[in-house]
């Protein structure tokens, strides 16, 4: 049985940030997020949810307070080494590649067309959590 809601995303990555404030502002103009909500107070980010198309992700700022702040270790805490990254589709991957790294983006693999289909890229953001955009759409029908 499909418990899935029927509207936006029903998988959301969510990501923490030692300064969320700053990395809230940063995903906005160098990857082309919207913000859709922001919960802060002074400078600590308890909740915040921003949108690209469709799709969405979470963030806050990160702490070993919470139970849920414990579980999440920080990039540099890893030697950068991620167990998950967030995928994003975007329509013009050399555009959004232009902006991003404009702003400052660390790429990983640059950007090249890929043997399943669709071209993309991978780049770290300022607290080094990985990325990945690609023009490749899974969910389109296939030509």
């Amino acid at each position: 049985m499909n418990q899935s809601s029927t509207t936006g995303s029903t998988i959301i990555p969510c990501l923490r940030y030692r300064d969320a404030l700053a990395a809230i502002d940063w995903l906005c103009e160098a990857f082309g997020f919207e913000k859709h909500a922001v919960y802060a107070e002074n400078d600590t980010v308890l909740h915040a949810q921003l949108t690209f198309g469709s799709g969405m992700v979470m963030l806050g700022s990160a702490d070993n307070r919470s139970e849920w702040g414990r579980q999440i270790a920080q990039p540099d805490e890893t030697g950068l080494r991620e167990t998950q990254s967030p995928c994003v589709i975007v329509r013009d991957v050399d555009a959004h590649y232009a902006r991003a790294t404009a702003a400052g983006a660390r790429v990983v693999q640059d950007i090249a067309d890929q043997g399943y289909g669709g071209r993309g890229y991978s780049c770290r953001d300022p607290e080094g959590h990985l990325w990945w955009f690609g023009s490749y759409d899974p969910w389109a029908a296939e030509a």
